[in-house]
């Protein structure tokens, strides 16, 4: 092949090359074209988009390092250019991508209920209307016991201990008289004292209701027309015997208590509540507790008390549960797991939890409006319940709020405001342009003899600074030494006239 087939060739391949290449670029010109014809509004839809304006560049790696144009930062990293309509509205605007790389999610506010479980924990108790001392009201000696340990379940009337008491002998004497004079002067003529007797029978009756004996030793008294030895001391309800302070045998007083019975039929719980949700428990709620006995059960009851005061150690308050109690599985002393379901409150306008960013003055939530812009707004809380927060004032039904990531763009979006802020502040206090500084002096030719010893002080004359730059080329100046140090000051040994003798004289005294 001759040297003429070889340009040929290579001709042909570089025309070939070139409209390649001039088609790759002019790709998506041609694609527009031909895609939905010619007209206007074809050629307008092609027309590149509004170029967009920088505001000023910044460091990737420290976005508060701003310059006024491309280059690098003090870190070597390339400047990033920062877009006018990126922080439009007091907002920042954030690429898809990025917010994808970020996990931005969002979730719209919504009109709902707001209602929560209050959480706490509270330990059973007596019910205190229900607990009872059993004393004895006279002086004596235990004679027997019935029930001789503590825990032992009794039924109401049953018995507890029988006392022998002389007091109380004496007093079924007195009562066994009054039944003899009663039954004496019942069919007598004269009805005073049929009247006088009958009181007398019911005063000395009185006396032994009054010392707690028992109806049924009463009757035996009046019937058998014999004094008892000793008084039966009943149980006045059902219940558990959780105190026992007697023995046989032991001497007893009035006022002594003998017994302490408990009816567990209903039970209490204390539960503490954190001071920041007492607001929402009221009387009547309703309320369940587990208990670690029994796993997977629940009792359920109510809310019957709040304390009116709060505990200063534990900043909490006392609420008093009540459940009833039936079988006896809840023992006093048992630790409960307490929720409170207290009444939902009305419908509010809410936001998740997690969209709220909590501050010391101010909370915010960040507002998705659109487009890639993002914005902060300051909300005002109300009540907290299932996750949600209700906002009083600040964000509307409807509005898209971020649930993740705000932290990223609230802190972008503060430093975007300060930077903003700064560059505004360096725009509009440029600095005054200084003073040129003033050109040596030229002295040469001066001929300066007979000059010499004279002392070349610059200090207190204006106009004559940079004289240290000044230039002593071909200057006469012999004789000219000039002393590397002042020669120091000679002293007067005169010493000092005084006016008048009176001066010395009160001087030496």
């Amino acid at each position: 092949m001759n040297s003429a087939d070889y340009r040929k060739r290579f001709f042909v391949t570089l025309a070939l090359a070139v409209a390649i290449a001039g088609l790759y670029f002019l790709r998506h010109e041609i694609a527009g074209l031909f895609a939905a014809g010619h007209g206007p509004a074809q050629q307008a839809a092609v027309q590149p988009a509004k170029e967009r304006k920088i505001k000023y560049w910044t460091d990737p790696m420290d976005p508060a390092y701003t310059a006024q144009g491309p280059g690098k930062s003090p870190m070597g990293m390339e400047l990033v250019p920062v877009y006018e309509d990126d922080t439009a509205g007091g907002g920042i605007r954030i690429r898809p991508e990025v917010q994808q790389n970020i996990g931005v999610r969002t979730q719209k506010a919504k009109v709902r209920p707001v209602s929560r479980t209050v959480r706490a924990s509270g330990v059973v108790a007596f019910d205190e209307r229900k607990v009872t001392n059993v004393q004895a009201k006279v002086s004596g000696w235990v004679e027997k016991l019935f029930v001789n340990f503590t825990g032992e379940k009794v039924k109401k009337g049953d018995y507890l201990l029988e006392l022998y008491s002389p007091e109380l002998v004496a007093t079924e004497e007195e009562f066994l008289l009054a039944v003899k004079n009663r039954d004496a002067v019942m069919n007598n003529k004269d009805l005073d004292l049929m009247t006088g007797g009958e009181a007398m029978y019911q005063a000395a009756r009185k006396r032994l209701q009054y010392l707690d004996v028992p109806e049924h030793q009463i009757w035996d008294i009046e019937w058998k027309k014999e004094v008892l030895k000793t008084l039966h001391i009943h149980s006045p309800f059902d219940g558990v015997v959780v105190g026992k302070m007697v023995s046989a045998g032991l001497q007893v007083g009035p006022g002594m208590t003998l017994y302490t019975i408990a009816d567990l039929s209903t039970v209490w719980v204390m539960a503490d509540v954190y001071e920041y949700e007492i607001g929402w428990v009221k009387t009547g709620d309703r309320a369940s507790i587990t208990v670690p006995a029994y796993p997977g059960r629940t009792f359920t009851g109510r809310v019957a008390f709040i304390a009116p005061v709060l505990e200063r150690e534990t900043r909490t308050v006392k609420v008093r549960l009540e459940f009833a109690n039936p079988r006896g599985d809840l023992k006093p002393e048992m630790f409960a797991a307490v929720d409170i379901r207290p009444s939902e409150r009305p419908k509010a306008v809410t936001v998740p939890k997690e969209a709220v960013i909590r501050g010391g003055k101010r909370d915010v939530v960040i507002v998705a409006l659109g487009g890639g812009l993002f914005s902060p707004r300051e909300v005002r809380l109300g009540v907290e319940g299932e996750g949600y927060y209700e906002i009083t004032n600040g964000v509307a039904e409807g509005d898209e709020v971020v649930t993740s990531a705000q932290f990223l763009i609230d802190s972008e979006s503060n430093l975007r405001e300060a930077t903003n802020k700064m560059l505004s502040h360096s725009h509009s206090a440029e600095p005054a342009p200084q003073p040129a500084p003033a050109a040596p002096a030229d002295h040469s030719g001066m001929k300066m003899d007979g000059m010499e010893g004279m002392p070349m002080e610059h200090e207190g004359h204006t106009g004559m600074e940079g004289m240290e730059h000044m230039d002593h080329s071909g200057m006469k100046m012999e004789g000219m030494e000039m002393p590397s140090e002042p020669a120091p000051k000679k002293h007067s040994k005169k010493k000092p006239k005084h006016k008048n003798h009176a001066d010395h004289a009160g001087h030496g005294e």
